[in-house]
Formats: C-alpha cells, sequence, structure tokens
C-alpha cells in the first residue's frame, strides 16, 4: 500500500496478505514483525484471501482441491481428523501510517472466527473469543516512527469444531453449538461439511485514523405523528476522550438528501458544543431534529427506497476536525402483531399493509469469500423476483454492512436471527445441548454488539432469537429486556395515530440499543407457523401445482420455511462436476406405480432433491417423457421449476389476508454447489424458478387459481385498479385460437384478490390435451399491459407428453436489438417476435406494452436498477446507472435477426444466455459470462406477440460476448449478437 497521509478516516487492509500454517512457521508472532518478516509468498507463505478464511486461501493457492467441486470435499482433511492446530494459521501484511499529534490509530478487525493474537511491530494484543464482535485496538503507541508498520494475526479455529457422524445430519455432531459461531458448518441437509470450519480474518479489516475525540456507533431512529408528515430524526453516539486534556468540542449532525445530476440537498445542519473530561467516554443525544413530509422509504414494490445521507462530526478546539461518521438512513416505520382473520403475523411499513413473499438465505459463499459486487448481485436478484423479504437463517451469519447496503437500496425487508437452531440446540441425532452455547455472556456481548453494527440500516425489520428453536431462558429474557421496544414503536393498532405527549416523558429513542423493532424469540412462535413453537414449516419436496391452492395445503397464517425443488441448467452442472456426474437419475418404478430418482452418487453428495415423492406426488419430470441426457433432463427441470414456484406463491397470493399474510421460501440461493431448494446457482445462473417467482410475485398480478379454475387479480397496492380488462386466450398446439375472451370495465380495490370469472376452458367440447392459456391484465385506455401470465396445461389426469413432438415445429421468429456500452457494461434491448400469425387488429395488447404500475411513492416495477441510484453512485464511484443517455451507443448497433420457420404456433419457452469468446478458451471451459439481469426469461409467446426484453452484464476485459436464444423449438442455440 502506498503511503497512507494521515487524514482522518478508515482505509481497508484487504490486500497483500500472505497466510502460513501456524506448525510450518518456526518464528514467533514478535520474530515475524520485526526482525524475520515474511517477504513474499514463498514456502511456507501463500497469498491470503482477507477477508475469508483459511480454506478459502487454500482453495486460491490450489493447496486443496475445490470443496464445491464433484466430490473433492472428500479430498480435503477434516479439522475433526486434523486437529484445530492444522487449521490455526498465521496472516500478515503491511502498512504505511504516520501520524501527526494528537492522532491515534484504530487497527479494526470487523469480524475473526475464532479468537486470534495480533502482533503489530512485535507488540501482541489478544482478540477474544467470539466469531460475532468487532475488535479495535488502539496501537497508536506501537506504530513505528518512519510509518512503516508489521502485523501479524495468529488465527485459532472455534474451540468446538465437532465431529461428523457418517450419516452426516444437521450440524454433525453438533459440538460446534457451544461456540458462539456459524452452525452449518458441520454440514446440512443442503451442504456438505466446510473442512476448516470458516477460521479466518473472515470479515473487513481496516484502520482508521481519529484525533483526540473518537465517534463510537451513533443511533440513529425517526419517530412519526400526524399520519407521516411530522416526523422526528432521533441521534446519539458515543465520544471518547482519548487525549490528555479536557477536549472543547463542536459536534454537528448533517442531513443531506441527492437530487438529479449529483446535486446535493441539505435538509438541516446542527451543531452542539460540549466539553469532554480527559479519558472520559460519553453518550451524548443531540436534540431531536424537525421534518415537514420527507421521502418515506418503501420495500420493494411499494414504493421508492428514499434514503438521507446522516453524517456526524466532530471538531476539537485547537485541533480541527477529530472524526467524522456517515451512514445512508430511510425514514420508515415497520410494525407488526398477530392478524385476528388468519393467526399469521401481519407487517406493516409507514402504516400500510404488506404481504410478504420472500424466501429464506443462509450466506452468499459457503468459504466466506464476501463481497460487496456479489452481494449487489445477491440482493438485487432478490428485487428481481419482486421479493419483499429475506430471512437470515439462525444456522448462517448475522450478515454484513454491505449485505444491509443492498437491501437498503433495493428495498428488501431483513428478519435477521441470533445464532441458535432447533438441531444444534436441543434436539438431532444425537440429541444436542439445550443450553446453547457454553458461554452466555459471550452470547450477548456479540448479540449486542451485532444491534450496534446493524441498526441504523432501514431494511432490518426485526430481530429473532432462533430458527426452531428458542434462545435458552437467560439468553431469551437479555434479548427480550435488550430488544424492547421504545413507547414510540408500540403497536398503534390500526389508529395510526400515536400520543402526542409520549415527547414529554418518555427517554429519547436513540438512547435504546434498538428501541424500534419487535423480538420474537424464535421462527415458529408469536404468529410465524403455528406460532406455539412444534414444527409445522415445510413441507420441503416437489408438490402437484394445484395443491397450493387448496385450503388443506398449510393450516397457519405465515409459513417461515416452505421450500422445493430446485435443479440448475446443464452447464452449471459440467461446470462444477466431473463426466461421471453428468449422469442423469435412473427412475425406479414401484409396486404401487410411483417413480423413484435415484441419482448418481456426485448428485447424492450435493444434496440432490428429487422431483417426484413416492407414495404422494407422481415424478414431475416424467409428465414430459423420459429424458434422454442431461441437457434435455436440466430443461425439463426448468420447466417443473418455473411451474411449482409460480403455483407456490399464486397459492398464497390468493388467500391474501383471508388465511394468510405471508410466505417465505426455503430457499433462495445454495451458498455452494448445491441442488436443491434455488432460484439461482452459486455460480449466480437463474434457475426458470427464478422467473416463476418474478411473475408470481408482481404487485399487481392476474393469475389462473389451478385449484378452481377461475381467473383471479392480485392487487397488493394501495391504489385502487380501475377500468382495466383481462383477456384469455387459449392456443392449441396446431396454432390455433380455440378460446379467447375479454372481460372488460373491471375495478380491483386495493390490497385485494378478485376473483373475475371462471376459465370455460377447458369445459367446452373437444378440448385439447395440452393446450397454452395466455392472461393480459390491461389498461383499457392505452392498452398498456400491466401483468401478463402464460400457462401451459394439461387435461385432469393427462400429462405434457405432446410436448415432445412440438420440438419439431419451426415458429419464425424476428428479434430486433440494440446494444448500448459503458466501459465493461453492456446493454441490450430487444425486441422478440412471432411471426407465425397475422394479428387479428381487433387484438390490439399483442405489442405487450409493459405499463408502470402506480403504487405507493410511484414505484417504477419496469425499472431494475433502484430508484435512488444516484444515492448509491455517490456511495461507489463508476456504478452503472441504467439511463441510456448515460451509454455510448455502439455504432451500428440496431439490429435484425431472422429466425425463419413455416409453422405456426406458440414459440415456447425461450431463454437467452450470455457467453463469452477470447483467444484463450480451452476445450470443453465453461464460456457463460455471469450474472446476467434479464427484464425476463423463459418466455413464451403466442402467434404474433412481440416482447421486449433487456439484458445487461459486464463482460470480461479482452472477451467478446455473444447472445444466444435457445427455446423448446430452438434447441440448436441461435446466435442472435
Amino acid at each position: 500500500m502506498g503511503m497512507l497521509s494521515a487524514s482522518i478516516g478508515k482505509t481497508k487492509l484487504d490486500s497483500g496478505w500472505l497466510a502460513a500454517r501456524s506448525t510450518e512457521v518456526g518464528l514467533s508472532g514478535t520474530q515475524l514483525t520485526t526482525s524475520h518478516p515474511p517477504t513474499g509468498p514463498a514456502k511456507p507463505w501463500m497469498e491470503a484471501v482477507v477477508p475469508g478464511t483459511v480454506l478459502a486461501t487454500l482453495v486460491k493457492n490450489k493447496a486443496v482441491p475445490d470443496p464445491f467441486y464433484g466430490l473433492e470435499n472428500e479430498m480435503i482433511l477434516d479439522i475433526a481428523d486434523s486437529g484445530r492446530e492444522y487449521y490455526t494459521f498465521w496472516f500478515f501484511t503491511t502498512f504505511q501510517c504516520k501520524l501527526s499529534e494528537n492522532q491515534h490509530l484504530d487497527l479494526n478487525f470487523r469480524a475473526i472466527n475464532y479468537s486470534a493474537e495480533v502482533y503489530l511491530n512485535g507488540q501482541k494484543r489478544v482478540l477474544q473469543k467470539g466469531m460475532f464482535r468487532r475488535h479495535s485496538l488502539d496501537v497508536t503507541d506501537i506504530l513505528h516512527p518512519d510509518g512503516q508498520n508489521l502485523l501479524a494475526v495468529l488465527v485459532h479455529p472455534p474451540d468446538h469444531p465437532g465431529t461428523i457422524p457418517p450419516e452426516g445430519g444437521q450440524g454433525g455432531d453438533h459440538e460446534i453449538g457451544k461456540d458462539v459461531a456459524t452452525q452449518y458448518v458441520e454440514g446440512w441437509d443442503w451442504i456438505a461439511p466446510i473442512r476448516d470450519r470458516n477460521t479466518g480474518i473472515w470479515d473487513e479489516v481496516s484502520i482508521s485514523v481519529t484525533g483526540p475525540v473518537k465517534i463510537i456507533d451513533p443511533h440513529l431512529v425517526s419517530s412519526f405523528f400526524d399520519n407521516y408528515t411530522r416526523v422526528y430524526l432521533h441521534a446519539s453516539t458515543e465520544l471518547e476522550n482519548r487525549s490528555t486534556w479536557v477536549a472543547e468540542c463542536s459536534l454537528s449532525i448533517q442531513v443531506t438528501t441527492d437530487l438529479e445530476g449529483g446535486v446535493c440537498l441539505v435538509e438541516h445542519l446542527q451543531t452542539q458544543h460540549l466539553s469532554i473530561s480527559p479519558g472520559a467516554h460519553v453518550q451524548y443525544t443531540f436534540p431531536q431534529l424537525f421534518f415537514y413530509k420527507p421521502n418515506l422509504w418503501w420495500p420493494n414494490g411499494m414504493g421508492k427506497q428514499s434514503l438521507y445521507t446522516v453524517r456526524i462530526s466532530v471538531d476539537v478546539k485547537g485541533y480541527g476536525e477529530s472524526d467524522l461518521w456517515s451512514h445512508l438512513f430511510g425514514f420508515r416505520k415497520i410494525e407488526s402483531h398477530i392478524d385476528n382473520a388468519t393467526g399469521g403475523r401481519l407487517f406493516k411499513v409507514n402504516g400500510q399493509p404488506i404481504f410478504i413473499r420472500g424466501g429464506n438465505w443462509i450466506l452468499s459463499d459457503g468459504l466466506l469469500r464476501l463481497s460487496k459486487k456479489r452481494y449487489k448481485t445477491d440482493i438485487k436478484f432478490h428485487a428481481d423476483m419482486n421479493m419483499n423479504m429475506i430471512r437470515c437463517w439462525g444456522g448462517g451469519l448475522a450478515e454484513r454492512p454491505e449485505f444491509y447496503h443492498y437491501c437498503d437500496i433495493y428495498g428488501l425487508l431483513v428478519w435477521q436471527e441470533f445464532w441458535i437452531t432447533g438441531d444444534v440446540d436441543g434436539r438431532g441425532v444425537p440429541v444436542s445441548n439445550p443450553d446453547g452455547p457454553l458461554d452466555h455472556d459471550l452470547f450477548m456481548l456479540c448479540a449486542r454488539d451485532t444491534v450496534k453494527l446493524l441498526r441504523n440500516h432501514p431494511s432490518l425489520a426485526l430481530w429473532v432469537g432462533g430458527n426452531e428453536q428458542v434462545p435458552p431462558e437467560d439468553i431469551n429474557k437479555a434479548l427480550k429486556n435488550d430488544l424492547k421496544l421504545h413507547p414510540y414503536f408500540k403497536n398503534s393498532n390500526e389508529t395510526g395515530n400515536f400520543t402526542e405527549d409520549l415527547s414529554l416523558s418518555v427517554q429519547d429513542p436513540s438512547q435504546y440499543l434498538d428501541g424500534t423493532r419487535i423480538y420474537i424469540q424464535g421462527s415458529l412462535w408469536d404468529g410465524f407457523a403455528d406460532g406455539k413453537g412444534n414444527f409445522t414449516d415445510g413441507p420441503y419436496e416437489i408438490q402437484y401445482p394445484e395443491d397450493f391452492f387448496k385450503d388443506s395445503f398449510y393450516q397457519y397464517g405465515f409459513n417461515p420455511e416452505v421450500g422445493s425443488v430446485g435443479m440448475p441448467v446443464a452447464a452449471t452442472i459440467r461446470a462444477t462436476m466431473p463426466p461421471e456426474g453428468w449422469q442423469i437419475p435412473v427412475f425406479k418404478q414401484g409396486s404401487d406405480g410411483y417413480i423413484e430418482e435415484v441419482p448418481n452418487p456426485i448428485w447424492k453428495y450435493h444434496k440432490y432433491i428429487p422431483y417426484s415423492k413416492p407414495g404422494k406426488v407422481h415424478d414431475q419430470i416424467l409428465l414430459y417423457g423420459i429424458p434422454k441426457d442431461l441437457d434435455d433432463f436440466c430443461l425439463k427441470a426448468q420447466l417443473v421449476n418455473y411451474i411449482q414456484y409460480r403455483a407456490l406463491l399464486e397459492g398464497w397470493s390468493s388467500r391474501m389476508w383471508s388465511k394468510y399474510t405471508g410466505v417465505l421460501i426455503w430457499k433462495n440461493q445454495n451458498p455452494w454447489t448445491g441442488l436443491r431448494g434455488q432460484f439461482y446457482d452459486h455460480l449466480l445462473d437463474q434457475t426458470a424458478g427464478f422467473y416463476g417467482c418474478r411473475c408470481a410475485a408482481e404487485p399487481i398480478h392476474v393469475q389462473l387459481n389451478l385449484a378452481s379454475y377461475f381467473i383471479e387479480v392480485v392487487n397488493t397496492t394501495s391504489q385502487e385498479l380501475s377500468d382495466v380488462a383481462i383477456e384469455a386466450s387459449v392456443w392449441d398446439l396446431d396454432g390455433a385460437c380455440p378460446y379467447y375472451k375479454v372481460t372488460e370495465k373491471l375495478s380491483v380495490p386495493p390490497k385485494k384478490v378478485v376473483s373475475i370469472a371462471e376459465m370455460k376452458y377447458p369445459k367446452t367440447k373437444n378440448p385439447k390435451p395440452v393446450y397454452f392459456l395466455l392472461l393480459k391484465l390491461y389498461n383499457m385506455s392505452d392498452y398498456g399491459i400491466i401483468s401478463r401470465n402464460f400457462y401451459w396445461l394439461h387435461l385432469p389426469g393427462g400429462d405434457y407428453k405432446l410436448l415432445e413432438p412440438y420440438r419439431k415445429k419451426n415458429i419464425p421468429l424476428k428479434l430486433t436489438s440494440q446494444i448500448f456500452i459503458k466501459g465493461s457494461t453492456y446493454e441490450v434491448e430487444m425486441q422478440v417476435h412471432n411471426r407465425s400469425k397475422k394479428q387479428d387488429p381487433k387484438r390490439l395488447t399483442y405489442k405487450n406494452n409493459f405499463t408502470t404500475v402506480p403504487v405507493d411513492g410511484d414505484f417504477n416495477m419496469a425499472s431494475t436498477e433502484p430508484v435512488n441510484s444516484a444515492t448509491e453512485e455517490k456511495q461507489e464511484a463508476g456504478l452503472f446507472r441504467r439511463i441510456c443517455r448515460h451509454f455510448k451507443k455502439d455504432t451500428d448497433s440496431l439490429k435484425v435477426a431472422e429466425l425463419n420457420g413455416t409453422d405456426s404456433g406458440v414459440a415456447f419457452f425461450l431463454h437467452f444466455s450470455v457467453r463469452g469468446w477470447s483467444k484463450s478458451h480451452k476445450e470443453g471451459e465453461d464460456t457463460r459470462i455471469l450474472p446476467v439481469h434479464y427484464s425476463d426469461n423463459y418466455f413464451s409467446l403466442a402467434p404474433g406477440e412481440v416482447m421486449p426484453i433487456k439484458i445487461s452484464f459486464e463482460v470480461p476485459h479482452g472477451v467478446t460476448p455473444k447472445v444466444t436464444l435457445h427455446g423448446w423449438n430452438y434447441h440448436v442455440g441461435q446466435t442472435i449478437l
């Protein structure tokens, strides 16, 4: 690193680290940081991944195989067999920093796993145990006068890494539960064991320069009166005077908002004076700041994610600026109560009920290779699926500020669990210890520190004690006490009015540890599942699509975990497994007629979940015929993924408020190359389930109730829909339209589900055994499409085998595309036209002009970047904004591709992919460019229809991108760009 001029602020130490196994280093920490520093990656030293884990470093240096590939994880020595010393590692780096008089330097570790000794220039400091706590060391007195500093950190694994029983199981032998650490690392039914148990400096390391007075953990809270027109910002902070004299301070708070064109508007600036005694820590509360009708922060699908920047700075007389802190802040109020009608927990944001459709999250990567870039993609994917909540499951992480930053930007509410799970804390085989970690004080220290780290994020919605378990009694009692609500934030019982005189008598809410969010003791209590802690979440396997709509499917108002299949595309299997892993399952028929899928050993290791449930659900892939090979199997699996997850969410939405208040899918993604329960794989390629979910969870949605065959409209917004119409058209496999009906002049009240009319087809004469149904909800004034939904259906008791010969249909398509380029970011705008039939001029919806849905706060559903991109751009220079004027148009960018064909009919299950070509390309290499953001994918077009599609992606240096179209009747792959 270059010489750091000692200006106030933080510098990350995230490059130039070396690592070595402690048993291979014959030197002490003092020697490493004085006379014998390592000079580079020469044995035993190697380039280290920091932030990251020991295993991430070993994988990067190819010192062990890739544990996510095939069965390679079995080749890596487990800590249970090697002993803890084997994964005890030194990490070493240097940094430059020269302080001037009265300056101080802190060395900060935002988290390590599990304990460590730190040596700086020969001096030793100890980092205490606990995976979820910050460490800040004042190292002012041990810096080198010449500014060159040597840093070595010896990191020890968790105290109780445990062993993995041969049968595996949830959390191995549960020993890891004795420590305050992630519990998934001993393996689960969706992941293999992590061999080093995530030992390492797994989160940000930084140095921060301050003057004599330091700002510590400010707390920001907003309170609302007069129906959200009168709003107050409360702020308090801890201040530490590190000098030996009384510090005369000017303490300022500034609130700004970003306008278009990079202009910054100062909403508030207030300065207070105070004196701080030598060596003192003081808690200071600002006078509250008044705002009249500020822009509110809304969850995804309810309105804009308006964010303000709050800056707190302290100037010291005779010194100048001493410290500065800033944070994005959203004005919003989250409330929840147990709903009388459903028994489920009902959430309200800014007084509006929000129907929860979200999913469960473990963590981004099993080896904790966490990055802002990856988090941005992860959270944007969730917003693209129209989700509004993410549950951070108790066996995973207290998620990092970067995760929360993107949830703030994209409008995802977060349910954050503490580190307790039923499997590891009270049940399982062997039966685990119900008393949680051995050190309860350490658990509470980590919990309080986590609250301070995350509490200023508007996306954080609630704290939960544990997964399918309540923390031990004393911890639960302490959490309830620490996280009790301030009177301003107790449920307003539907009125939206608050008691005025509270403000006179009650302590400022920013003085609470949190005070603004509820604490629920466990994921099955108090309005979740049956609310009493019985195991009433799930099921976790394939279902018949129509069952999700039946009254008998799930009995309780809010299901925190319901899961299903998640097979990725064939390219992902080839990229993550050797050829023996490309064998598709063997289909074994039982005496009862049900099929059992028998997967190959590599799929089994990667926790494959089958598309059949013998005795309950017939194999859903075989509905399409016996798959020939891996490509055929994975394509048919995508058809099932789409139907399965669309039906799940449509089934829940169909009973919005009458039976359900919310649902969280188990789970959205896999932190490794798993083969179950995911909408996108570990390589960041989406399954078709992603788009089934995206379709079903639109804020305004037209759907077919698969149990009753009634067309329904779901309106989750607070605006009434009026003067709208529904067009329902049925298409057969010969390209004919045997049924067409328009229902006009409809209105749909806000936050309601309305049953419109029964679908008369296929009850009419001579229905076809397999047919397509296209539903469109549109504005009668301009034919703008509000919601479009395409189904493929078979007659009761039938199957989809007629779709197999349909693959030979040659449907003519015309693709018009235009490319916009900015740096390495490409944006492709495309029109896909099914030219197999001239449109009847009466049908004015064929162009699919999608309209902006007028939801609260003017949210634009069509935009796939956050509305406050100016704020985001300020936060990170050079982030791509989706406004086309910022792009350089490719000189000859308007391209037209014609795919000729003589048949008439639906262009079925079209999907794009993006690949890269470079000179260094090797045979058999995975050439996909990932991630790619698509406005839609896995879509079908009726004869005459035109579909606009937007695609955006980053292209690595030296690579030429190629956009390819595949489809049910386009299996060769047409390169169109």
